[in-house]
């Protein structure tokens, strides 16, 4: 048959289609009984419609997929093909089910080759997520395993088939389909002798699952982020600084963005309010910058309820309980919450001018837009960092940065793209621009702030969601799906986090808790 001469549509079975239906049947399964009659079908298609899956060829019926919807506790676990089936052959079929059961897929012999099983399969699955049904089941004959029952048992052949080493014309191409083999069923079909009875329990689950008492609960799925590519000029008063953020907020708050996001140490002009002179000692001039702090923490955190936007508020010097300095991302919900990440790692320049410490706490924060980890400039070069927080379930992840020159900033840019696609999450970044010759170490900045995303068929071709102007101050927005986060970590072309190799090695965060006295060091069994 030439492709040529194919008209294939995908449609809903009806009752009139019986009759070829009846015929199909008889001929793919002459060895089980053949077709069911012809009650049996027409009650299926008035119960559950949507799920009795037909494709023709100029009106001539070629392939059929017949689905039940059950209770996925019960049919998840052992069971026969009879308990699918009521008195005088009624298919049981739950119109409460949570789940999918796939009764029966066949295709027209002289239409084999074509891929219309593969067809039928995602018109399934399609349905499965546009009612929010947990998963698909089916129980799946495995036909040639008669001709290597003397040999094999039922779970060896099993694994051989998903091995690829032996074929068998429903188990390979169900597995092909992303169904797995949950369990293996006995006396599933007795009268199935090329089966000798066996089945396999497949199932294929619908990531996007929601259950109905959550549905209520559930944050957005589409995130809208504000980022400022902020220009470091001089100021008059820490009030200008705080009218110009404000500026900003209300812009991204305009445009219903869901976060506002700063540069790392976007007030560090505020040491221009010291004489030049005075600055010259560079201890005194951070210290100086750090007792801004508070004052906008708190006028940030009013900024956030008061726009109703979640503000990362880039970075800012605070002083410790140890008087010790820390450069600090501090996270400002819009329920008028404060959350804070310390920067971990410390450049040579910030130790030797500054006498920064490093933080020795790592966490992805929960928001009403999903969740979120903050890595300050340096950090995102740790791709240890990055790893740790998508084991906790990262969405987005934040990097406020501060470079002076090109390759510095490129530094940034490369590692932070590729925190993207190895953690298959979106990852914000956001710097700062201008020239202020006046104010030491704040002569010179370089930035492109970008918006970066995993690397796959759902995404922007090179991976790059939006990006500004470089060294020019402007805001850039992007919405974020975090949909497709759930899909490409289940289902991409390569699956990176899946795919680790967890039995050659593994990545832990060492308990510091025992810093502040809580715990004893090297003591096993407190940790």
């Amino acid at each position: 048959m030439s492709l040529d001469d194919l008209h294939l549509n995908l449609r809903n079975l009806t009752q009139d289609d019986y009759p070829q239906l009846k015929a199909l049947m008889d001929a793919v399964y002459d060895d089980i009984g053949g077709a069911w009659p012809q009650h049996s079908i027409d009650r299926l298609i008035q119960e559950f419609p949507d799920g009795q899956i037909a494709i023709e060829d100029d009106e001539k019926l070629v392939g059929v997929a017949l689905t039940v919807r059950v209770a996925y506790d019960e049919f998840s676990n052992p069971h026969k093909y009879d308990d699918l089936v009521g008195n005088r052959e009624i298919i049981l079929n739950d119109p409460e089910g949570d789940a999918m059961y796939g009764l029966d897929v066949l295709i027209n012999p002289d239409y084999r080759g074509y891929r219309l099983g593969r067809r039928l399969y995602e018109a399934r699955k399609e349905l499965c997520r546009s009612m929010n049904l947990r998963a698909i089941l089916a129980g799946g004959r495995i036909p040639n395993y008669h001709e290597y029952a003397g040999e094999l048992a039922p779970a060896e052949y099993i694994e051989r088939v998903s091995r690829k080493e032996i074929h068998d014309p429903i188990l390979s191409f169900q597995l092909a389909n992303d169904f797995l083999v949950k369990r293996l069923l006995r006396k599933y079909l007795p009268e199935d002798e090329k089966s000798q009875g066996y089945a396999t329990l497949l199932e294929w689950n619908n990531i996007l699952f929601e259950p109905a008492e959550r549905v209520l609960e559930n944050r957005p799925t589409q995130v809208r982020v504000g980022a400022v590519q902020w220009q470091m000029r001089e100021c008059a008063s820490v009030e200008s600084v705080l009218q110009q953020v404000e500026y900003f907020v209300d812009a991204l708050s305009s445009y219903q963005s869901d976060f506002a996001v700063f540069p790392e140490l976007f007030n560090a002009p505020l040491m221009g309010l010291q004489d030049r002179a005075t600055q010259q000692d560079q201890m005194a001039a951070i210290r100086f910058l750090a007792g801004f702090t508070e004052q906008f923490k708190s006028e940030l955190s009013r900024m956030a309820v008061s726009y109703n936007i979640n503000i990362v508020a880039g970075s800012m010097i605070e002083v410790g309980e140890d008087d010790r300095l820390y450069n600090i991302a501090y996270l400002c919900h819009r329920d008028g919450t404060i959350e804070k990440q310390a920067k971990l790692h410390i450049t040579p320049q910030e130790r030797r001018e500054w006498v920064i410490e490093g933080g020795d706490e790592l966490r992805v924060f929960e928001t009403d837009a999903g969740r979120v980890g903050i890595l300050i400039c340096y950090d995102v070069e740790f791709p240890e960092l990055g790893r740790l927080l998508a084991d906790q379930d990262m969405d987005i992840l934040f990097v406020p940065f501060w470079t002076d020159t090109k390759n510095g900033y490129l530094r940034v840019r490369h590692c932070a793209q590729a925190r993207a696609i190895e953690n298959e999450c979106y990852v914000v970044l956001c710097g700062s621009v201008g020239n202020v010759p006046s104010i030491r170490n704040l002569d010179i900045q370089y930035a492109q702030s970008s918006v970066f995303t995993p690397s796959d068929f759902a995404f922007p071709h090179d991976a790059v969601l939006s990006e500004t102007t470089p060294n020019t101050e402007m805001v850039i927005f992007s919405d974020l799906d975090l949909t497709r986060l759930t899909v490409v970590r289940a289902e991409g072309s390569v699956t990176n986090l899946k795919d680790r190799r967890k039995d050659l090695f593994d990545l832990r965060w060492r308990d510091w808790s025992w810093k502040s006295g809580s715990l004893t060091p090297g003591n096993p069994e407190e940790n």
